[in-house]
């Protein structure tokens, strides 16, 4: 382009106003503000937790089960793998309904019943943990005639499917239409287009809402109150009452013992790198393509 329609170019745009500039700049710091204001409290709590449990975490805390008291010593063994037991079959569970309900949603359901799954899937996020845990006792415990793993599980898993199937179904509507009916012209059936090209490409999505769920259920303690109960020994069996990180730290916590509250404060400490090392890993497998197109 010659230098002189160059010119012309820049002298056609016209210069921006100066009450713009201010108000970009005013909005950009009221972000920037609302971020560390936001940030600043869950630093704080994280370096309190780390301050008050770091103490108290060490190789007998993480390979030994819960002393009796008056013994010094003693751990959170049994309640990390409880909780990872407990997590594994809430994820069994929740995740593939979760899924599933949300492809519905998004490709199958949009008419008034359709309508009703969302409405009861957004207010079953707003219900009290401690509600849905009754509703498993109910379902499971006394069905069982006792506590269990599973019924933890199932409480855990209901509280995952609302967050799961919303999230998903978000994530399949921002596929473009024209990648589903490319796949219509070439002759590729409905229900193959949903898992192969439409679900793949919102693998990453789908993932992020998994991991939310997976998150929020992960410290929840009022459900296990009433499904899991909680266990001073090792237990890898469904069918029966089994330790979780939730229960025991509620249960060192309300104790008159410093010992427990040394090891409460540990236990929330493990059970937040925990959740960060989950979400973490599963986000670097996605972004690596493990699980699909990130």
């Amino acid at each position: 382009m010659p230098e002189n329609a160059k010119a012309a170019v820049r002298h056609s745009v016209p210069p921006i106003a100066l009450h713009r500039r201010i108000t970009d700049h005013v909005m950009t710091g009221l972000s920037i503000v609302t971020v560390i204001v936001v940030l600043t409290p869950l630093f704080a709590i994280f370096a309190y937790l780390v301050y008050r449990g770091v103490g108290s975490i060490n190789w007998a805390f993480l390979t030994q089960t819960p002393k009796p008291v008056g013994e010094a010593g003693g751990g959170m063994a049994n309640a990390v793998v409880g909780s990872v037991f407990i997590l594994a079959i809430a994820s069994v569970i929740g995740v593939p309904l979760g899924i599933g309900a949300g492809i519905y949603l998004a490709e199958y359901a949009r008419n008034r019943f359709g309508d009703a799954i969302r409405f009861t899937a957004d207010v079953l996020n707003g219900v009290p943990s401690i509600v849905i845990g009754i509703v498993a006792y109910a379902l499971v415990v006394l069905t069982q005639r006792h506590f269990s793993a599973l019924a933890g599980g199932v409480a855990l898993a209901i509280m995952m499917i609302p967050t799961i199937s919303r999230t998903t179904e978000e994530m399949l509507l921002l596929v473009p239409q024209a990648l589903r009916e490319a796949a219509y012209g070439l002759g590729i059936p409905r229900w193959r287009t949903t898992l192969s090209i439409t679900l793949r490409t919102a693998t990453s999505g789908v993932i992020t809402g998994i991991m939310l769920a997976f998150a929020r259920v992960a410290g929840e303690t009022a459900p296990l109150l009433f499904t899991a109960f909680g266990n001073q020994f090792w237990n890898l069996r469904m069918d029966q009452p089994t330790a979780a990180l939730p229960l025991q730290i509620f249960s060192y916590a309300i104790s008159p013992y410093d010992e427990w509250h040394r090891q409460a404060w540990a236990g929330a400490l493990v059970l937040i790198i925990l959740i960060v090392f989950a979400v973490a890993a599963v986000r670097f497998a996605v972004r690596r393509g493990t699980f699909g197109a990130a």
